[in-house]
């Protein structure tokens, strides 16, 4: 008996909550500038960013219709007389065109398979040390070198390898050896370039993967230790797994710059006894569009870096495409 009491009860309590529900008042939500005022400070932080990417990124684009034109500082964009397609043709019609693709090319493919492994076995070595104290200062001393421009670094290996007091041929002479003239000799010219691209940049890609790395779920650490898994097994079987969508997206906006090298350091370490190796296109086109005997060929130059563009963009979308395909990871 009692419990069939019981259910109008709860029946009623039931209601008597839907009630209470429906008479409760819901809070209209904000609108869209009430939101916005609310987060004013946030979107003021935003603005020094908008600006540099209005002034430096976007209008910037409007300004490669030069490169269809003969472009004159002197006419300017509207009365420069229009050319077609001549710049482009002049440039594959370059004889030199084929040794500056191909040192690009070298150049940039050894940054890539040199430089983008030695980050990741940096950053999974670095994250099976247990000092905490001795981890940070390592990673911060290997970010340091991000920090300091190329001119200086160029000036750092002119130090460590000249010829007449340098330590690293005062070491070669001491073994009976022959000093070396490291930046006249064009066989060094890509070794140097990619040491000094690797000793800049790795940091950088470091802190991104120890970030990464950061993220994963200590449950897969401990699910591999009672599986039995040793240190080396969990770093290949749930580190690496791990950060592998970030190793994809990295990947992918290293090849977008394959034709695209560090052009302060290679005019910096560059001159006429080591252009076989060292002449690429960025340079090139600098020393035909700010030219000192003549007039800047400002249309050419624009030309050549449209063309860089595109192809970058080709690159980009394939190698995304591909990650998709293999890997599920993308950038877009």
């Amino acid at each position: 008996m009692s419990h069939i009491t019981a259910e109008p009860a709860q029946e009623l309590a039931a209601e008597a909550q839907l009630e209470k529900a429906s008479a409760r008042k819901v809070k209209p939500r904000k609108s869209l500038w009430r939101r916005m005022v609310a987060a004013r400070w946030l979107y003021v932080m935003l603005v020094p960013g908008l600006i540099h990417l209005v002034l430096f990124k976007l209008a910037p684009v409007s300004a490669l219709v030069i490169a269809f034109q003969d472009f004159s500082t002197f006419l300017g964009i509207s009365g420069s007389p229009w050319v077609g397609f001549q710049n482009f043709i002049d440039f594959f019609n370059d004889p030199n065109i084929g040794r500056l693709v191909a040192n690009t090319v070298i150049l940039a493919a050894l940054v890539l398979f040199v430089s983008f492994p030695i980050p990741i076995i940096f950053a999974l070595l670095l994250n099976e040390v247990r000092l905490r104290w001795f981890r940070k200062s390592v990673q911060t001393l290997s970010f340091v070198p991000y920090f300091v421009s190329s001119a200086v670094l160029v000036s750092i290996m002119y130090t460590l390898l000249s010829p007449s007091g340098g330590v690293i041929n005062g070491i070669i002479e001491s073994l009976g050896g022959t000093a070396i003239s490291f930046f006249t000799e064009p066989a060094w010219f890509r070794p140097l370039y990619t040491t000094m691209q690797v000793w800049q940049n790795f940091g950088y890609s470091v802190i991104i993967y120890v970030a990464a790395m950061a993220s994963i779920d200590p449950a897969l650490y401990e699910a591999a230790e009672l599986d039995g898994a040793g240190r080396w097994r969990k770093m290949f079987s749930v580190t690496l797994p791990g950060i592998s969508t970030m190793i994809s997206v990295l990947l992918i906006l290293n090849v977008g710059q394959i034709l695209t090298v560090d052009l302060d350091k290679i005019l910096l370490m560059y001159n006429p006894s080591v252009y076989e190796t060292a002449d690429v296109i960025q340079t090139y086109v600098y020393r035909l569009a700010f030219a000192s005997d003549g007039f800047p060929d400002y249309s050419y130059a624009a030309a050549v870096g449209l063309i860089q563009g595109l192809i970058a963009f080709v690159l980009v979308v394939v190698t995304n495409k591909a990650s998709q395909r293999f890997s599920d990871s993308r950038v877009f």
